[in-house]
């Protein structure tokens, strides 16, 4: 992420990992503030065995797309509101790769950070038959859990 305070909505994304026991890197590492540091993350994450990158930047939201420039490694950018434009400035900065360096971009804020979180554990399942049960039983049971929230015909008329 940009910055620690990027945290308070990357934790939805680190509580996925967690969740289905994907281990993970939490790291501040800035595109615009620490940029060499940002260099040597990105061009080190095959040799530390990353298979996926989850980036999350606000404002000019540059981290996702640098990362990605700098590794063959599967970037995921994750708009974080931190301006006056409520994250819309980070959208429209990951969402805009160049073509030939392309960022999945999720949506903004936690629910970005909780699908950038399971799109990497289904990218990682692919070649986990372990991790895709998981997943396949963690959509059953949010599956389930809207099926069990059905209205009934009294409240519906109510």
């Amino acid at each position: 992420m940009g910055s620690r305070s990027d945290y308070a909505v990357m934790k939805a994304a680190v509580d996925v990992l967690r969740e289905f026991g994907v281990p993970y890197e939490a790291k501040v590492v800035s595109a615009h503030r620490t940029p060499e540091l940002m260099v040597e993350y990105a061009q080190t994450a095959i040799a530390r065995g990353l298979r996926v990158i989850i980036a999350g930047a606000g404002g000019a939201a540059h981290l996702p797309g640098m990362i990605a420039a700098l590794t063959v490694v599967p970037v995921l950018g994750v708009p974080v509101s931190a301006t006056s434009l409520q994250g819309l400035d980070a959208l429209l900065s990951i969402v805009q790769m160049p073509k030939g360096v392309p960022v999945g971009t999720l949506a903004i804020g936690a629910s970005g950070a909780a699908n950038a979180g399971l799109l990497a554990v289904a990218m990682l399942a692919t070649t986990d038959a372990e991790l895709q049960q998981k997943l396949i039983a963690r959509r059953e049971a949010t599956r389930d859990k809207v099926l069990g929230e059905s209205l009934e015909e009294d409240e519906v008329k109510a």
